[in-house]
């Protein structure tokens, strides 16, 4: 999967989760809506008029004593009409109901007020027959129970209609609690996948680019690992199969150009043992003496092929260090005294040079284990070095020093020093701070080879202008 659809999936489900949240939040809002709607339009209007309702039943119950008490006809006139203002209010209060309960009082209110208007009208028949004792009986007794009857009703009507009120507003205070719990919840869960997804995404990312990173510094290096483990399919992984291929390309260049170095200098090295050898035996004079021109070209073809048959050697020790074909002859020596053999033998270049060369020791026990010879090399070529690399008057010191676990073995100069953008490659193959200064760019490469190969390490100090200090760390054995 691409990069940019691995970051299109987790914003779309941190997008759908999102949308989800507002959708439940619209229906809440949408409910809440509905209640209050509700309450406004016909829980409230039903409130007011069953109160209004009930408040006409006092009057209109003085109206009917008045007209049955004193036979005045406009009290009668006055109360038809308000009892057909309550008979309309009744049908009116019905459209409001909006519960089984609600329904059933209406309907009980309406039918007590139906039976209290026929008995009010008995009332009046009985004025017109003249029974007035009649009428006024029924005044005192069945209409009075009815009004109460009627209105017992009208109360419970707006008890139930307060009881709704209550419970809806308990369902809404719930709803709004649920809402904004499963709000909360759903923002947590859409943060908490979208950190989860960028955490995901980035650590893969940062893996990826620090094994990359990684790689390409020790391609940079001169050290060619093992191909990258590629197990994504994204852009990542693609620019990872490109690295692999790029590293095996320059794997198989570094190859070739090593075993071809290796098999010129080995097809070099007896022609110019037979030069050499050619050579020292017409400055002997061998097949006769030599003229002073004569000696001094034979002088010359001897130095050149020494120098190139130095050079040869040097590419062929490399080839093998590198290869790991190195077998060492590891035996007991002693550290000091080797030391001292190569500071005798730096001491003519020294001279030479007009340069101070001086050996020190720190330590009682120098006793080690290892391959004299290469050993020896390894001190030479760092002497050799440090002489070539300061000026008349400057010093070298070759040390031998016991620190606990491991020896070490430093030379020290007050030349030159080393740039800093060349000291992280000084021990590369063919790699040279100062070119101008001749050697062939293998010297320190071999004294890094020579140090793995005993399960050392060597490292470098150096500051341009004041001088360097080459340090050789081997390890008890």
């Amino acid at each position: 999967m691409r990069l940019a659809s691995k970051i299109f999936l987790t914003s779309a489900l941190v997008i759908v989760v999102l949308a989800g949240v507002g959708i439940l939040s619209l229906r809440a809002v949408e409910r809440l809506v509905s209640v209050n709607r509700d309450i406004a339009t016909r829980t409230v209007p039903a409130l007011r008029l069953t109160a209004s309702t009930r408040e006409a039943l006092v009057p209109l119950a003085r109206l009917e004593t008045h007209a049955v008490v004193l036979g005045d006809p406009r009290y009668a006139t006055a109360w038809t009409e308000r009892s057909a203002q309550v008979a309309a209010d009744l049908v009116r209060l019905a459209t409001y109901a909006q519960s089984p309960e609600e329904t059933l009082h209406i309907r009980e209110t309406s039918r007590a007020f139906e039976a209290y208007r026929r008995l009010v009208a008995e009332e009046h028949a009985l004025l017109l027959r003249g029974d007035h004792a009649g009428a006024v009986r029924l005044t005192d007794t069945d209409a009075r129970e009815l009004v109460e009857q009627v209105q017992e009703s009208l109360d419970a009507l707006m008890a139930s209609t307060h009881t709704r009120v209550l419970a809806v507003q308990a369902e809404t205070a719930r709803l709004e609690a649920r809402t904004w719990t499963a709000m909360l919840v759903a923002l947590g869960a859409a943060a908490g996948l979208a950190l989860l997804g960028t955490a995901i995404i980035a650590h893969r990312m940062t893996r990826s680019l620090e094994l990359l990173s990684s790689a390409t510094a020790e391609v940079a290096a001169g050290a060619f690992r093992e191909p990258i483990s590629v197990t994504s399919h994204d852009e990542i992984g693609s620019l990872a199969r490109s690295f692999n291929s790029m590293g095996s390309q320059l794997r198989r260049m570094e190859e070739t150009r090593q075993e071809f170095f290796a098999t010129v200098s080995h097809e070099l090295r007896s022609p110019l043992t037979s030069i050499r050898g050619a050579a020292e035996l017409l400055h002997e004079g061998v097949l006769g003496p030599l003229t002073d021109r004569q000696g001094r070209l034979v002088n010359i073809v001897t130095l050149s092929s020494g120098r190139l048959l130095g050079l040869v050697n040097e590419i062929l020790e490399m080839s093998r260090l590198r290869a790991g074909l190195v077998e060492l002859d590891r035996k007991p020596l002693d550290l000091e005294r080797l030391v001292s053999r190569a500071v005798e033998e730096l001491y003519p270049r020294a001279v030479e040079a007009g340069v101070t060369l001086e050996c020190e020791r720190l330590g009682a026990n120098f006793t080690y284990c290892g391959d004299e010879e290469r050993l020896y090399q390894l001190v030479i070529n760092l002497g050799a070095n440090a002489i070539r690399f300061t000026l008349g008057g400057g010093r070298v010191i070759v040390r031998v020093i016991e620190a606990g676990p491991e020896f070490e073995l430093q030379v020290e100069d007050t030349g030159v020093g080393i740039p800093a953008d060349a000291l992280p490659h000084i021990f590369d193959a063919y790699r040279q701070a100062h070119g101008q200064r001749g050697g062939t760019g293998l010297g320190l490469a071999i004294v890094r080879g020579v140090a793995d190969a005993h399960g050392g390490r060597v490292t470098a100090e150096s500051q341009e202008g004041k001088g360097s200090r080459f340090t050789v760390l081997l390890p008890h054995t």
